[in-house]
């Protein structure tokens, strides 16, 4: 009679590790780590960088507006043309807050000439609060609803509705 040896006899049964449980608890772990996150919206404003070429800048017939508005410590100066030229200078009102109504204002008043117009040059000469900064973007490139309507010519020549007075805002010394 045949035997089977005895090693064969005996089959090891090889115990497996129980992954489901530690599975379990991985996902419940990943779902309080979600349910608890606080998310937080974040807001972006685009602005752009001076372009620095050493090609000749392309000829045009109108006198650019290269508008330019300089951030000193206690007053905002607004600057137009090439060479620049001081137009008005913005002082600050109570609580030593920027007088940006004003600025909209007289904004709004150069846009009306200047329709086709988006870019301005903020100079901050001085180190900024965040919040205050904010306020004279916000002053130079919206239109509120109670502000005076501006029309522009579209390409088929209707007249159509300028929703933002300089929206493109270039900080012109990022490097001082």
């Amino acid at each position: 009679m045949y035997r089977t040896p005895s090693a064969r006899r005996r089959k090891n049964k090889t115990d497996r590790l129980n992954l489901i449980p530690i599975l379990d608890s991985v996902f419940i772990f990943i779902f309080f780590l979600l349910m608890s996150a606080n998310f937080l919206k974040v807001f972006e404003i685009g602005s752009d960088i001076p372009i620095v070429s050493s090609a000749p800048p392309p000829k045009e017939d109108k006198k650019p507006l290269a508008l330019t508005l300089i951030i000193n410590s206690n007053n905002l100066t607004l600057m137009t043309g090439v060479p620049s030229r001081v137009v008005k200078t913005f002082g600050k009102i109570d609580n030593d807050k920027y007088d940006s109504r004003s600025l909209h204002e007289y904004l709004i008043s150069i846009k009306k000439n200047n329709v086709s117009e988006e870019t301005i040059i903020f100079e901050p000469k001085i180190d900024i609060k965040y919040e205050e900064l904010i306020e004279i973007m916000d002053a130079v490139r919206m239109l509120h609803k109670t502000d005076e309507a501006i029309y522009k010519k579209t390409k088929d020549g209707l007249d159509e509705r300028v929703r933002t007075l300089f929206n493109n805002i270039v900080f012109g010394n990022l490097m001082s």
